[in-house]
């Protein structure tokens, strides 16, 4: 059980209800988190920029490989809920999460999303070394500011122990 509640449409205030509006206009879906989140609506607009962030990825990376960085991310922080949603977006457009050979381009974003969720201060140069390679500073920016909203968005659901949404469940990971 979360240790914080999700707001109460009816009772809340006319700014967290707009919020509220705004993001189902905007998303067409309302999570654990981000009900939880709405208390306070300019957090929950911080963390929103993380689909800011992953539009700004996409002319260059696709889907999937935004996915697997991601669950990287949220695989070495241990975040179950983060973890089933990516799951959720890689089984829905046909992948088995486990059975994915990553592309060059994924494994190097996975060992990335691992380095940075692991110790943001050991990122071995090598890896740096190989992005720099790869990508403009530009993404590599956007990239590590994603990283970073994923690890605070990991940080939040394992801190408050946010409930897993019921529409995740069957993506859980099994055993």
């Amino acid at each position: 059980m979360a240790h914080l509640s999700p707001i109460d449409y009816a009772t809340a205030s006319d700014e967290i209800r707009a919020e509220h509006d705004r993001e189902l206009a905007l998303r067409g879906r309302m999570t654990n988190m981000k009900r939880i989140l709405l208390h306070s609506p300019a957090a929950h607009r911080i963390y929103a920029e993380w689909f800011t962030l992953r539009d700004l990825l996409k002319p260059t990376l696709d889907d999937r490989a935004i996915w697997l960085f991601s669950k990287a991310i949220a695989e070495t922080m241990r975040a179950e809920i983060p973890v089933t949603f990516f799951r959720r977006a890689l089984i829905d457009s046909g992948f088995e999460p486990e059975g994915i050979a990553p592309s060059a381009d994924e494994a190097l974003l996975i060992k990335f999303g691992k380095a940075v969720a692991a110790d943001a201060n050991a990122v071995p140069d090598e890896t740096w070394a190989a992005l720099k390679a790869r990508y403009d500073e530009t993404l590599l920016v956007n990239l590590t500011a994603f990283a970073g909203i994923m690890v605070a968005t990991c940080v939040f659901t394992n801190a408050v122990r946010v409930d897993l949404d019921p529409e995740l469940e069957k993506y859980r990971r099994k055993g």
